[in-house]
């Protein structure tokens, strides 16, 4: 049975985080540490599970900018495309950008762009999975599951201004 946390990362932006074992399963944005998302059971809150613990660092030493990668183990789930375009995010660098494009080339398909905009929307771990990395072709912030303000945040975070 997966357990959960929740990460305040500032007054009004959460980031629920789920493990099983020894792996973070999936994440999701918040505003209120003690409301769990729906589906998410109050009982299956386990802020003392090791791999919670260090996601729970790892995600405040990376909002205070002391942390630029993330070490902490996760198991990812979706379809093979799903997986390869989570992987390509995986390597782009902290405080660089990539468009929807650059990952399609990425994983051999470079005219499955909107299957990439796709996959990347779907991304199940945020930040640890860094899909925020990723622009429109013509430098504009696209989509994220936690809205625009989340992700201008992240990326200024990465010394990134847009």
């Amino acid at each position: 049975m997966p357990n959960w946390t929740a990460v305040e990362l500032e007054k009004g932006l959460v980031l629920f985080v789920e493990g099983e074992g020894e792996a973070l399963r999936r994440a999701t944005f918040g505003t209120d540490p003690a409301k769990p998302p729906k589906g998410w059971r109050a009982q299956d809150r386990d802020d003392k599970l090791p791999v919670l613990k260090q996601a729970a660092v790892e995600l405040k030493q990376y909002w205070a900018g002391k942390r630029r990668a993330f070490s902490v183990q996760f198991e990812l789930e979706g379809t093979e495309f799903q997986c390869r375009v989570w992987e390509a995010l995986s390597y782009i660098p902290f405080g660089e950008l990539r468009c929807y494009g650059d990952i399609a080339e990425a994983i051999g398909k470079p005219k499955a762009v909107r299957a990439v905009g796709a996959a990347n929307g779907a991304n199940p771990l945020p930040i640890f999975v860094p899909c925020h990395r990723v622009i429109g072709a013509d430098g504009t912030l696209t989509g994220y599951a936690a809205g625009l303000d989340v992700k201008r945040a992240l990326l200024a975070r990465e010394g990134i201004e847009l």
